[in-house]
């Protein structure tokens, strides 16, 4: 009897373990078979500076904000607080706490109410997953299934990732990384005990804890969970009491929004990370640079700025405008990428070009006289003429007409072809270029006038501007212009006095502009590191009275450049090539400029000869052609008046009779007539 009563025992347990392995097996095909919802979800996009530091995020679908986050971006306090408070045998159990669960039924049926809940962090991954409920059994037994089909098939870390990157936070907050950043205005790399423990706490209750709206609660709560860490031994019992006393945040802080067009301009080409290569904390300083200067001026003006390193080519900040939301200024405008005409900041190539040509050296004696090439007659812009001057000086004074007279002798042609060269996209009205490209008669973006003087800088090697750090290659450099020229224009512009209270000269090689009409000032300039530019005016082209870049944006680039680094780079010796002699010491065809270096015949255009002329008390008005000045005035051999620059004067006559008028120039060339006042 006793055999027959073991052998039965022995049946029952056969097919008690045989009845627990196939459901077992069941239960193990049943998980197998769990359809897992995607695991990937959109994150919002981020653009970062060249050390990763956030420069500007976007939301995704709803207005949600979700970033990506890896463990690398958070403080492990973090981790440590969250498995110990949510769920302390995470790295043990298989995504369902049959230990916790077993003690929630018992708490459950003894007090006839939910006393303490079962579900492991994997569990409210599978909730947040498939967004579903937590208060019904049908619910839970699907967020149970889910739980252990995904510790099947992903690593505790990954849960961790997908737990850190769902969780909701309140509002239009999702993931840590977001909460991080807007209930706490920072990065989750490094927290305090306090806000981790908010960061923790958020989750249970996310909208009846924000901290924006009941911050008492979020307060209570963390201070909870600090307790709790600290009888557990995760953070020392001194530190949750003297945290506690931290007040929680009240609002939210504003996601970071520097650089916004650039950032922008990433977005739009592809969605995800951008990493650039703007430096935050220069991009943020002349963000507010522009600012306040702006702040002054008319509001319907807008600016850009553009800093970069000439040696490498990246580009460290990048304004687009004042201000983004702007409105009277069209601040959503990107003025570093619009065309605008560059005014007289195309004329460093020129001469550079000219003495890589052989047609000019910085000592080489040009004419600034009245000219015509045709029907085109430039004029300087303060309408004078200086006369016979040296190329060093005609470039320092920013003259029109010597530059012109050597663009004639280049060609249009090959001064266009050298703003492609640098990897420019000049835009033309129409037609062939003229003698007024020097001049400013063609459409060049501020980035590409930057992109035009960093190769000045850079001993005359031409490269693009890179502000995407991900670029693979950098372009191979193209020769532009010789060191010696690049050198020698860049030490021409350096000896031009800089704006009031920008130091002394010398050590910024700078150029300003200003477009026909007073549409454009602009200023662009380097020392021996950085290369920036500026330019001023409103976004729709309407002139600006009075505008002049010496006065708008000089100022701007000598305080830009100087926010570069706390000191000026020296600019670079001379390369051992460069010529540096005096114009006697030059070679006969370099001493003066070209087959226009002679000046045309002196004549009086007005009061022609044998004219009679009403007396009148302001003099007579005598008009010139030709000639070098300064001019002296003479009346029947008396001189009238010396040292004049201008082609067109007054004769201080007043008595009536006949007068012989005489003018001699500087090169003692004399025109004359004879006139009678009634």
């Amino acid at each position: 009897m006793p055999e027959r009563r073991g052998l039965r025992r022995l049946s029952a347990l056969v097919v008690a373990l045989w009845c627990a392995a196939f459901a077992g097996d069941r239960l193990s095909d049943w998980v197998d078979a769990t359809e897992t919802p995607l695991l990937v979800r959109a994150t919002s996009p981020e653009v970062r500076d060249r050390d990763g530091d956030l420069l500007r995020a976007y939301t995704i679908e709803d207005g949600l904000w979700r970033m990506t986050v890896t463990p690398d971006q958070v403080d492990p306090l973090f981790y440590r607080m969250l498995v110990a408070y949510e769920d302390k045998r995470f790295f043990s159990h298989n995504g369902v706490d049959l230990r916790a669960t077993a003690r929630a039924v018992a708490q459950g049926l003894r007090h006839g109410r939910v006393v303490s809940g079962a579900s492991t962090l994997t569990m409210q991954v599978a909730r947040l997953l498939e967004d579903g409920t937590t208060g019904q059994w049908q619910g839970k037994l699907r967020q149970m299934r889910l739980a252990l089909a995904l510790e099947r098939r992903l690593t505790k870390d990954e849960i961790l990732a997908l737990y850190t990157l769902l969780a909701p936070y309140g509002g239009n907050v999702e993931g840590l990384r977001a909460a991080s950043l807007i209930w706490l205005g920072k990065e989750p790399r490094r927290l305090t005990p306090a806000e981790a423990a908010l960061l923790v706490a958020l989750p249970q209750a996310p909208e009846s804890r924000r901290p924006d709206r009941h911050p008492e609660a979020a307060r209570e709560a963390r201070n909870r969970v600090m307790v709790r860490m600290a009888e557990a031994g995760v953070i020392p019992m001194s530190a949750a009491r003297s945290d506690a006393l931290d007040p929680s945040p009240k609002g939210r802080f504003p996601m970071p929004q520097l650089a916004p067009h650039m950032a922008d301009r990433a977005v739009a080409e592809a969605p995800g990370r951008h990493d650039l290569t703007l430096d935050a904390d220069l991009q943020r300083s002349l963000e507010d640079l522009a600012r306040h200067h702006m702040a002054r001026l008319d509001p319907r003006l807008s600016m850009a700025i553009v800093l970069a390193d000439h040696d490498s080519g990246e580009v460290l900040a990048s304004v687009g405008s004042p201000d983004y939301a702007g409105t009277l200024n069209q601040g959503f405008v990107d003025m570093t990428t619009a065309q605008r005409s560059p005014g007289s900041t195309l004329k460093p190539l020129v001469y550079a070009l000219a003495f890589d040509r052989g047609l000019a050296h910085p000592e080489t004696l040009i004419l600034d006289t009245p000219v015509h090439f045709g029907s085109y007659a430039p004029q300087n812009f303060d309408g004078e003429y200086r006369g016979e001057l040296t190329v060093r000086r005609a470039l320092q004074l920013s003259l029109n007409i010597p530059v012109v007279r050597l663009t004639e002798a280049l060609g249009p042609a090959h001064l266009m072809a050298a703003l492609q060269g640098a990897g420019l996209k000049p835009a033309l009205q129409g037609g062939a270029p003229g003698l007024a490209l020097s001049l400013g008669g063609v459409g060049l973006t501020l980035e590409e006038m930057v992109q035009l003087y960093a190769a000045l800088a850079h001993g005359g090697e031409a490269r693009p501007l890179r502000w995407k750090a991900s670029t693979a290659e950098e372009a191979t450099p193209r020769r532009l212009v010789s060191r010696a020229s690049a050198w020698q224009v860049g030490h021409i512009l350096a000896g031009v006095t800089p704006p009031s209270a920008a130091g002394p000269k010398g050590r910024i090689a700078w150029k300003t502009g200003t477009s026909y009409g007073h549409r454009d000032a602009w200023a662009l300039g380097w020392d021996g590191r950085y290369v920036a530019g500026v330019w001023i005016g409103r976004p729709d082209g309407t002139p600006v009275p009075g505008a002049f870049g010496a006065d708008l944006a000089a100022p701007v680039l000598f305080e830009a450049l100087g926010r570069a680094s706390a000191r000026p780079v020296p600019l670079p010796a001379p390369p051992p090539e460069t010529l540096m002699i005096s114009n006697a010491q030059l070679p006969a065809n370099l001493q003066r400029f070209g087959p226009r270096a002679e000046t045309t015949a002196l004549q009086v255009t007005f009061p022609p000869d044998g004219a009679t002329l009403a007396v009148s008390p302001s003099g007579v008005p005598l008009k010139l052609r030709g000639g070098t000045p300064p001019y002296t005035v003479l009346a029947d051999g008396a001189v009238l008046a010396t040292g004049l620059r201008r082609p067109e004067l007054l004769a201080p006559i007043s008595g009536p009779g006949f007068t012989t008028l005489s003018v001699i120039d500087a090169r003692g060339q004399s025109g004359r007539t004879t006139i009678e006042l009634r």
